[in-house]
């Protein structure tokens, strides 16, 4: 926006607008929001704006309000003919045009398409880089078997970022491998309906399931030998299934179901199937483990 041959006030407004909106709009989506006092739908959308680029600031939106009689000449630059008129800009240059939205859903929806396009410098990408590398950290703790530490770590992640799915589920996993399974339920309980839709809290879920199920059995060798003998109790080979997850022993319990699925693929209801579905869950479904296994049950399914 040039400012050769301008007067001062039209200059004023111009170096106004490129501080408040032009240069933000280097590294953030700004919605410009043309209004005057006297405007009554200006007056009702104006809410709906705050309230949504609130929602949206941590993704790299901020909210500029022009009052169109206090800054005439940015608006005839815009070819501002009715008010509210509401614009995206980005890197200087508009991007959208927002003004059909009138409701939080309509709006949001037209800015999770702009943010998906455009790469904004948002606060919640510059926390996941930095959570990244630490939550790859409790899933090797975890993984290896110090529930202690993990939880420990888990912890102190959640407080860098409460609502984090993935933090949650991971915290919810180690409670669950300390056999803290009531803590680990009111912890999933309590995750935002959003996060709770994420595939690591199915994970989480799917490990309390199991963990509730696997019922510790004093006499494994003995359990096993009887479902051996007897290839159609199907009963059995659930409990000693649930017994061999409880010693935590994962592939003598998918042997057992494997074997249990095989002999009668839906018996109960396809009950041996559904659990070791879980089980698989419980792992991780991109666990190489779990590919493997994968492939012995399509072979018994479909072979």
């Amino acid at each position: 926006m040039a400012t050769l041959g301008l007067s001062p006030d039209d200059k004023d407004a111009v170096e106004t607008f490129r501080r408040d909106v032009v240069d933000p709009s280097m590294t953030h989506l700004v919605i410009i929001d043309f209004w005057a006092e006297w405007c009554g739908p200006c007056k009702a959308l104006g809410p709906v704006l705050e309230k949504v680029a609130e929602d949206y600031a941590s993704k790299g939106v901020k909210l500029v309000k022009i009052d169109v009689d206090a800054n005439k000449f940015i608006a005839a630059q815009f070819q501002v003919r009715s008010i509210p008129t509401v614009y995206a800009m980005f890197q200087g240059q508009l991007a959208a045009d927002l003004t059909s939205a009138r409701t939080e859903s309509q709006l949001k929806a037209m800015l999770d398409q702009l943010l998906k396009q455009l790469p904004i410098q948002s606060d919640d990408a510059a926390q996941e880089a930095e959570l990244e590398p630490l939550i790859a950290m409790a899933e090797q703790v975890l993984g290896e078997g110090d529930a202690t530490r993990a939880l420990s770590i888990y912890d102190q992640l959640a407080e860098m970022a409460p609502d984090h799915a993935v933090i949650a589920a991971g915290r919810a996993r180690a409670l669950v491998a300390l056999d803290r399974l009531d803590e680990a339920e009111a912890a999933l309980a309590a995750m935002p309906e959003d996060a709770a839709k994420a595939p690591e809290v199915a994970r989480a879920r799917s490990a309390l399931d199991l963990a509730r199920s696997a019922t510790p059995v004093a006499d494994l060798s003995g359990l096993a030998a009887k479902v051996a003998g007897d290839p159609d109790d199907h009963a059995s080979a659930m409990e000693l299934a649930g017994g061999q997850m409880a010693a935590g022993d994962r592939d003598a319990a998918a042997e057992t179901l494997l074997r249990s699925i095989d002999t009668d693929k839906d018996w109960n209801e396809g009950a041996a199937r559904q659990q070791l579905l879980k089980l698989f869950e419980a792992v991780g479904l991109e666990d190489p483990w779990v590919s493997a296994q994968r492939r012995k049950l399509s072979a018994i399914l479909f072979g």
